[in-house]
C-alpha cells in the first residue's frame, strides 16, 4: 500500500488511523531517513488511542512505555522504541525487549535494521521517504495480522 502523505498533518493522521484499526498486540517497523516522519507518524498512534501527553522520540532512552486508559476500562499499553543509537543489537536483550514484543503490546520501533537478528517479525513495516516536497509511506504486511490491518487501513482511509 502506498500514500502520498502532503504534510505533518497528513503524517500524523496516517498514525491516528492506522492506531484506529490496529489490535492491542501487534509489531510495526517505521523506516525511512532522518526527519522522514517515524515519530510524526508515532505520535500520530498515541494520539489515535486517546493520549494528549508529550510524546518525543526515545533516541537516548531507545524505549518509551505509554500505558493508555481506553473509553472502557481497558489499558493499552505502547512501546515506542527508537534504535538509532544502538550499537549492537544484542543490547535489545539489556533493554528487556522481548519482554515488551511479548506482551500485550503494540511496538512501534523506528530504525529497525538496527537491531536485525534480535527483534521478531514485524506485522506491518512501513518506509517513509521524500518525495517532491512531501513523502511517501509505503506499507508492507509481514503476517496474516499484518494483512488483516492493511486491509482495514485501507476501508477506514476510504471512509
Amino acid at each position: 500500500m502506498n500514500i502520498l502523505l502532503a504534510d505533518e498533518a497528513a503524517t500524523e493522521k496516517l498514525g491516528r488511523s492506522l492506531a484506529k484499526v490496529c489490535p492491542s498486540q501487534c509489531l510495526i517497523f517505521l523506516r525511512g531517513d532522518l526527519g522522514a516522519g517515524k515519530t510524526t507518524l508515532s505520535r500520530g498512534f498515541l494520539r489515535g488511542l486517546g493520549y494528549a501527553g508529550r510524546v518525543k522520540s526515545p533516541t537516548y532512552t531507545l524505549v518509551e512505555p505509554y500505558d493508555i486508559q481506553g473509553d472502557e476500562t481497558a489499558t493499552r499499553r505502547v512501546y515506542h522504541f527508537d534504535l538509532y543509537r544502538l550499537a549492537d543489537a544484542e543490547e535489545l536483550a539489556y533493554l528487556g525487549a522481548e519482554d515488551c514484543f511479548a506482551d500485550n503490546a503494540v511496538s512501534l520501533v523506528e530504525w529497525p535494521q538496527q537491531g536485525e537478528g534480535m527483534l521478531p517479525a514485524a506485522d506491518i513495516d512501513i518506509l517513509l521517504q521524500y518525495e517532491d516536497g512531501a513523502r511517501r509511506a509505503q506499507l508492507q504486511a509481514g503476517s496474516d495480522q499484518g494483512e488483516q490491518i492493511l486491509t482495514r487501513l485501507q476501508q477506514d482511509l476510504r471512509d
